[in-house]
């Protein structure tokens, strides 16, 4: 009886404390504008230590957690997900993909309003598009705050403060593709999607091979929104300092 007891307060500590996670997620979208350092060129080292961090979660805690899911989804009799036996990373891979096409899409809109003279920036119909795609991205992490492959309060904050660098990354990203308009509306609609996809989570639960997809498609996000804000010349990102974040949380993680 009392280790029933035990339990239902850490699962209380725990989802009042996801919901703190999903508010500073929100809070980070609606003033990391105000940094005006993680603006200058070369790159901050700031960002590219947050991208380390982001990435280092993937490769050292998310993917090995998709190879033991693995067994879990081909070991699943629901119809729907048979298709995917001995495909995870498939779904990983469709993140990737996803996000690429995103990229792309913002980049051609932007050379095509500068080659006709008009300002830098996406046009109207492309910002939604990546609005929208990237709200129900952060409406996937919000949800994932409370239904993680590794539940507890330590996997909350490992995956709370990956998230919230990533955050600031993504931030700056989509800042640059659709400057005022995505201060002006885009942000809020950001934030409001984490806080829905959390209220969603609060209210639903999925079995453990829906939850490893998600992570996997996730994953494959995570991965190409950093190094498209990394690997381009003009950005001249620091590899030091992405190395350090990616060593230093891969290291904090493997103590773990």
């Amino acid at each position: 009886m009392f280790a029933v007891a035990e339990q239902s307060v850490l699962n209380s500590n725990i989802f009042l404390l996801s919901a703190l996670c999903a508010i500073c997620l929100a809070i980070i979208h609606m003033f990391s504008g105000k940094l005006r350092f993680l603006r200058a060129t070369p790159r901050s080292r700031w960002l590219s230590f947050g991208s380390g961090v982001s990435v280092a979660y993937v490769f050292i805690h998310i993917l090995p957690e998709l190879s033991e899911a693995q067994e879990t989804i081909e070991s699943s009799q629901e119809i729907g997900l048979a298709f995917l036996e001995h495909h995870v990373y498939l779904v990983a891979l469709l993140g990737m993909v996803v996000f690429y096409g995103l990229e792309r899409v913002a980049r051609e809109s932007r050379q095509r309003n500068q080659k006709a003279g008009k300002p830098d920036v996406t046009s109207s119909g492309v910002f939604w598009i990546h609005i929208a795609s990237f709200a129900i991205y952060n409406a996937l992490i919000g949800y994932l705050l409370l239904h993680r492959e590794e539940q507890g309060i330590q996997s909350l904050f490992l995956f709370f403060f990956a998230m919230a660098l990533h955050f600031v990354v993504n931030d700056n990203g989509l800042r640059e593709n659709h400057k005022a308009i995505y201060d002006h509306i885009g942000r809020w609609v950001l934030a409001a999607a984490i806080i829905v996809g959390w209220v969603v989570g609060s209210a639903t639960a999925i079995d453990s091979p829906a939850v490893a997809l998600l992570f996997a498609f996730l994953a494959g996000g995570i991965v190409l929104n950093v190094l498209k804000e990394e690997l381009p010349e003009e950005r001249e990102s620091c590899f030091w300092a992405f190395a350090l974040g990616a060593g230093g949380y891969a290291s904090l993680l493997l103590a773990l």
